[in-house]
């Protein structure tokens, strides 16, 4: 590598991280990151904290105490008997002093209860409600029929059921769950990054070509050194953004006992790890040369997102599959896709994380991936320094072939 593709490569990358919308992006992703894992202290810190009264008309004769005695641990519900008229209830809830109030009564031999507030939205409130009432009404039945606690207790007791895998390496339930969250994570940053910074290099290529300075430069620079220094310099910028989003989420998240148990972050794979940043770096790879090559034969910055439209629809696909096979890994599709270049980034990565991948498996994807991108970069170059120099109005895959031949003039 020569002084110009350095120059290229430090252009592109100072240029864009200078910029405002790169600071701005950074700034905004980095600020929703740490709301989402901090989500369960703001909700908390944004509650009202009170308890909610709750007004009680009990027509049973009997339920109203063993319904306190259910929601007693509750902090949240405070209970109320009331003994007065309806319209009196209705008021006291009315006028903000209750949160609302039910009717417990029993109609044709059954119980039934109905439930009375200003709006009905708070669903949190209404579900432990009827988990208690439910609990009440399991007891009541029981003790008309003559059963005993521990006879219910008995009755609705879960099965115990173990999970046992044969297979010698495979992954316990703990493991699976665990790999699971990470690889959705990593799988989202994947495709978020690829789509974002995909389109930046293909909108970077048809920004220069649309104000003539590709002509300027192709003439002083090669198409490979240009092409390989604006995919490694936005590549760079975008490691970059990861870098400082992932050290805000880490930092954060260590601190939130909800995400870290979620994602199991006291036992982190290393192996894991490794395989997501080797899948990422070479699925970007991948996606950045096509994007680069297709913004070579763009005309106008207008028709970039029509001819990003295929790729696109590539990475959504891959992204879909992948979604499909966190519940399915070891079907056949999922694994004969993971050997699918252009889906291998995130399916290969995914059956790693989820299940024992033979080694051979591992090197044979990324083998292909590999001689993909090289073919990619010999092809791409070819059709990057043609495609350049074309300027004519609409763009189509045909100006794939105009510019292969404009190259081997």
């Amino acid at each position: 590598m020569n002084n110009k593709f350095w120059i290229v490569f430090l252009h592109t990358y100072v240029t864009k991280l200078k910029s405002k919308s790169f600071f701005i992006s950074t700034i905004i992703t980095a600020f929703i990151v740490f709301g989402i894992s901090q989500l369960d202290r703001i909700i908390e810190a944004f509650s009202d904290g009170g308890e909610k009264t709750i007004g009680v008309i009990d027509e049973t004769n009997g339920w109203y105490e063993s319904l306190q005695a259910q929601l007693q641990s509750n902090k949240e519900i405070k209970l109320v008997r009331h003994n007065k008229s309806e319209e009196q209830a209705k008021k006291l809830v009315q006028t903000e002093q209750w949160y609302a109030y039910i009717v417990l009564h029993i109609q044709h031999g059954k119980p039934k209860v109905t439930y009375y507030a200003k709006n009905i939205a708070d669903s949190d409130v209404t579900h432990e409600i009827e988990q208690a009432l439910q609990h009440v009404k399991i007891a009541m039945m029981a003790k008309q029929i003559g059963l005993t606690y521990d006879q219910i207790n008995a009755l609705y007791a879960p099965i115990a059921m173990e999970k046992v895998a044969l297979e010698e390496h495979a992954k316990t339930e703990e493991q699976l769950n665990q790999a699971r969250a990470i690889v959705y994570v990593l799988l989202f940053a994947m495709y978020m990054f690829v789509l974002m910074y995909g389109s930046m290099i293909m909108m970077e290529v048809a920004t220069e070509k649309s104000s003539r300075i590709m002509e300027i430069l192709i003439s002083s620079i090669s198409p490979i050194q240009q092409l390989f220094g604006k995919i490694l310099g936005i590549a760079l910028l975008s490691l970059t953004q990861f870098v400082i989003i992932f050290s805000v989420g880490y930092a954060s998240m260590k601190n939130s006992d909800m995400l870290r148990q979620l994602l199991g972050m006291n036992e982190l794979p290393l192996s894991l790890m490794i395989y997501g940043i080797v899948f990422f770096l070479l699925g970007y790879l991948l996606y950045a040369m096509l994007f680069a090559v297709l913004g070579s034969i763009v005309s106008r910055v207008e028709e970039v997102q029509q001819m990003a439209g295929p790729v696109t629809m590539l990475v959504v696909a891959a992204f879909i599959m992948a979604m499909f096979g966190l519940n399915a890994p070891e079907s056949s599709f999922i694994t004969a896709m993971s050997f699918v270049p252009f889906f291998a980034p995130m399916i290969m990565f995914l059956r790693i994380g989820m299940l024992h991948v033979p080694t051979w498996e591992i090197a044979f994807s990324i083998v292909l991936l590999v001689g993909t991108i090289a073919f990619l970069f010999v092809f791409g170059s070819k059709i990057y320094r043609g495609g350049v120099l074309m300027y004519n109005q609409a763009s189509s895959w045909k100006d794939l072939k105009r510019a292969w031949q404009l190259t081997k003039k």
